[in-house]
């Protein structure tokens, strides 16, 4: 009853239209008042939540990705893009794919890699004949790669949810293999559509521009060598490296690019507050809300509901597959592995699954929510800058799906594709 009491309550305030941090706050006070715990340990445990050094590692990489998504980063990489896959047969398609596997590198996030890459490319791509609902839906899954690709701040989240017992480093090396994947099975798709379609040719990059299209798209992928070098290294700590990145990625922006505007600085800071407050409330929260799970046996209830259905790990990684694509239309990144993290830990530590293979299998799952209706952040986005319906994108969705798919279950069964790397650093 008392665990009907917690998640019931959340539900229903979810239902409502309560924002989820919100719901995650209120749902544990209302857990708590039922089962007679006293309202300070769960304040106690919001404040817990918040205040540990490894969270700072959040609003720098958030503010160093939205100072090069806004200060001309992302028609750079577009153009270093189209240096290698622009003039062939549905080129501008394998543009927007692989600059948004190259942004990636430098945002972490599928909304900003959305709004950056599809307010350059949609256009463009519409432009050459490509058809409008097809230039947005290419925009909106090749920005999934994000999430996994390093920087990501919810490979730091899962961290965090997990109890700060998985390095972030080796979350960040775990991610690289898989996002590659995942863009290569979108780009697959592409060469099929392309022929089959009919899709127009690129204008390739004259020769004697090369050099300085590359030259300009180099200085902000050095944020990633910066970033990588700097943890694997020993140099620095994902903290402080990602403040690092972000002081690098002022400097390029306001006096390499100088694209960006110092007046609108004020406004970018003042999102990005935005962006970071509710974050850290979200965090503070789904502490307490996961508080009143562990005080009520809750993940090992449902450790012992899973080992009762099967005790095999790969029927449980298809149950948790299909279970976090549903939960993922409904949920964003952030809440969801929070939530569900402290819940599948103890189950995957039974089986014998990596946690840091499952954290990219999660962390692929949620992320392919945030394109499927009915809510997807990333989905709303993309059919803004597109000037598309969400009816109109889902049903061109379905091969997308399908390539999504393709990449997530070789993520899920193909462990070494997220072990490999962060094993040779260790």
């Amino acid at each position: 009853m008392d665990a009907l009491i917690l998640l019931g309550s959340f539900a229903v305030l979810c239902a409502i239209g309560v924002p989820v941090a919100y719901a995650l706050g209120l749902s544990a006070l209302i857990a708590a008042l039922w089962t007679d715990i006293p309202l300070e340990a769960v304040i106690l445990k919001i404040s817990d939540g918040t205040d540990d050094f490894a969270l700072l590692a959040i609003p720098f990489f958030v503010l160093a990705g939205a100072i090069m998504a806004e200060g001309g980063m992302a028609a750079r990489l577009i153009n270093l893009a189209r240096v290698f896959v622009g003039a062939i047969r549905g080129g501008l398609a394998y543009v927007n794919v692989l600059a948004s596997s190259l942004f990636g590198c430098i945002s972490g996030s599928s909304v900003a890699d959305t709004a950056s890459i599809g307010s350059v490319m949609i256009p463009q791509m519409v432009k050459a004949g490509y058809p409008r609902v097809y230039a947005t839906n290419v925009t909106i899954c090749g920005s999934v790669q994000a999430l996994l690709i390093p920087p990501s701040h919810n490979a730091v989240i899962y961290s965090l949810a997990a109890g700060g017992v998985i390095s972030v480093a080796d979350l960040f090396l775990a991610g690289i293999f898989p996002g590659l994947l995942f863009g290569l099975c979108l780009l697959g798709l592409i060469a099929w559509t392309a022929h089959r379609q009919d899709l127009p040719r690129g204008e390739p990059i004259r020769l004697a521009d090369v050099p300085r299209v590359v030259r300009e798209a180099l200085w902000g992928l050095v944020t990633v060598v910066i970033i990588m070098g700097g943890i694997l290294s020993g140099v620095f700590t994902p903290t402080e490296s990602a403040a690092v990145a972000c002081v690098y990625a002022f400097a390029v922006t306001m006096f390499v690019y100088r694209d960006y505007r110092w007046r609108d600085l004020i406004h970018l800071v003042h999102r990005v507050v935005k962006t970071v407050a509710m974050v850290m409330m979200l965090i503070g929260f789904s502490v307490a809300f996961g508080y009143m799970m562990a005080l009520m046996q809750i993940p090992a209830k449902v450790t012992q509901l899973f080992l009762t259905i099967s005790e095999n790990k790969y029927v449980f990684l298809l149950l948790v597959n299909i279970l976090l694509l549903l939960l993922g239309t409904f949920m964003d990144v952030a809440p969801m592995l929070l939530i569900c993290t402290p819940i599948f830990m103890p189950v995957i530590a039974k089986l014998g699954i990596d946690p840091v293979h499952f954290g990219m299998v999660m962390i692929l799952n949620l992320g392919i929510g945030l394109i499927t209706p009915p809510v997807g952040p990333t989905l709303f986005v993309g059919c803004a800058i597109g000037k598309v319906t969400m009816e109109q994108v889902s049903k061109g969705l379905w091969p997308f799906y399908g390539a999504m798919c393709l990449a997530l279950l070789m993520v899920t069964y193909i462990p070494a594709l997220s072990t490999w790397l962060p094993g040779v650093f260790r």
